[in-house]
């Protein structure tokens, strides 16, 4: 069993920057494609990105490819999300997610969910 915490939302202003982080619980951090997710108001839920297990490639929606960065720290169980050059469509509440087997964008395919950070930028 995984469990999953994120930290760092909050309000920015249009053009600021974030950074989440998601500290996973276990010892089988290393073995996990880490992604995150987001969701707004009345909106389904979003793939944002994803880093995988082995050699840490990263994959990421269009909408935030170039200003945000996914990166992981194996040894401190902790997947991070830069978030640079923030719009206000990127107000949403964030996720992270993870599991053993998937790599991509299908938020349905991962197992395991933090409980989200919400992150709201003022224009």
């Amino acid at each position: 069993q995984v469990q999953l915490v994120e930290f760092g939302g909050g309000l920015v202003q249009a053009g600021g920057s974030l950074r989440l982080s998601c500290l996973a619980s276990g010892r089988t951090f290393s073995s996990l494609t880490m992604g995150w997710f987001r969701q707004a108001p009345g909106k389904e839920r979003e793939f944002v990105t994803c880093i995988s297990w082995s050699d840490a490639s990263a994959y990421y929606a269009d909408s935030v490819k170039g200003r945000f960065t996914i990166s992981r720290d194996n040894a401190k169980n902790t997947v991070y999300l830069q978030m640079n050059s923030l719009k206000p469509e990127d107000t949403a509440v964030y996720y992270c997610a993870a599991d053993h087997s998937v790599y991509g964008r299908r938020w349905y395919e991962y197992d395991y969910w933090g409980q989200g950070t919400q992150v709201t930028v003022s224009s």
